[in-house]
């Protein structure tokens, strides 16, 4: 590992959020301010062991206007291949061939336990910016793609709750929360949902049952259930209550899927991108490496990136019982 930091590679990784490209921006700027070289890497870990057209050296302008764009101009891919000692090594080859001397990923939970073993396996300075959806890393606040992610959320189910009340329906609406619950929890607070079923909480047919049948009573005109997709299947519940009740309800299922990964970022998501850009390669500068960097109380925190990973973010439980007390 050199004493020194002069070029940087960046690559994004795993599944795309909005705010990536607002961040690779931050990243490339940040370090040509600080005369560092910088080299995009495109198509993830994929790229990183193929190497060649694969690895471009980015100027200034070459990220101009894309810090309104969702997805990533670098592109990402899953790769097996980096998984295996062989893969590694031809990636470890190729960073050193093109004189690399610490690597910046941009992604998840996946993305940063690659990152991790690769940078101890090689003593390479390898540093981690938490850009997915679902929010579920410990040692930031919010990750890059989450406000956006809550924000188109809540758009669509705004529109879906004006048909329902139009025609009195039950809409089971699922989102994305393959783990945790944040991005229904919020949405759900955010539009008045009678329900809210996520990972955290077990799940009670008789319950749910028991809330939707209190407004019926209480002549409400339409309700709108929130799912958590790691909670259980949109789907399925529908059936299963459906099925307890005769079809009492007119029931329609919404699964929002991967609407939510898509479109331009919040102003949140592009700040919060750039302000970790720029700490990432600072924080290389000084030294810090094996670690995501993240903001704690809008304070720059450096977590070890296995901290981030297995560490338990839980449900904020002050926004469960606010949801408790409005839903009624």
């Amino acid at each position: 590992m050199k004493a020194t930091i002069s070029k940087i590679a960046v690559l994004t990784s795993g599944g795309d959020a909005p705010g990536m490209n607002a961040a690779i921006r931050s990243v490339v700027r940040s370090s040509i301010f600080y005369k560092h070289k910088i080299i995009g890497v495109y198509e993830g870990y994929k790229g990183l062991i193929t190497g060649g057209e694969y690895f471009k050296e980015l100027s200034s302008r070459d990220v101009s206007g894309i810090i309104n764009k969702g997805g990533t101009i670098l592109r990402s891919a899953r790769s097996e291949e980096f998984k295996t000692k062989e893969g590694m090594d031809m990636a470890h080859k190729n960073l050193i061939d093109n004189d690399i001397d610490a690597l910046i990923v941009i992604g998840g939970d996946g993305s940063f336990t690659g990152a991790h073993v690769f940078g101890n396996k090689y003593d390479f300075p390898v540093l981690g910016i938490p850009a997915t959806i679902d929010n579920d890393l410990v040692g930031s606040d919010y990750t890059l793609g989450y406000d956006t992610a809550t924000n188109t959320a809540v758009e669509a189910i705004d529109r879906i709750k004006d048909t329902a009340s139009s025609h009195n329906r039950l809409f089971f609406i699922e989102v994305m929360g393959r783990d945790k619950g944040f991005i229904a929890l919020r949405s759900a607070i955010s539009i008045g949902a009678e329900a809210i079923l996520v990972p955290e909480r077990p799940f009670s047919i008789e319950k749910l049952e028991q809330v939707l049948e209190y407004g019926a009573a209480n002549k409400k005109t339409s309700s709108i259930v929130i799912v958590a997709e790691g909670a259980c299947s949109a789907v399925e519940v529908a059936a299963q209550l459906n099925e307890r009740n005769n079809n009492a309800f007119d029931t329609k299922v919404t699964i929002l899927g991967h609407l939510q990964r898509g479109g331009s970022p919040t102003c949140f998501d592009r700040i919060l991108a750039c302000r970790l850009g720029v700490l990432a390669v600072e924080g290389l500068m000084k030294g810090e490496k094996d670690v995501m960097v993240g903001l704690i109380n809008r304070k720059a925190r450096f977590t070890p990136l296995m901290t981030a990973i297995n560490g338990e973010r839980e449900v904020d439980e002050e926004l469960l019982r606010v949801d408790s007390i409005l839903s009624i």
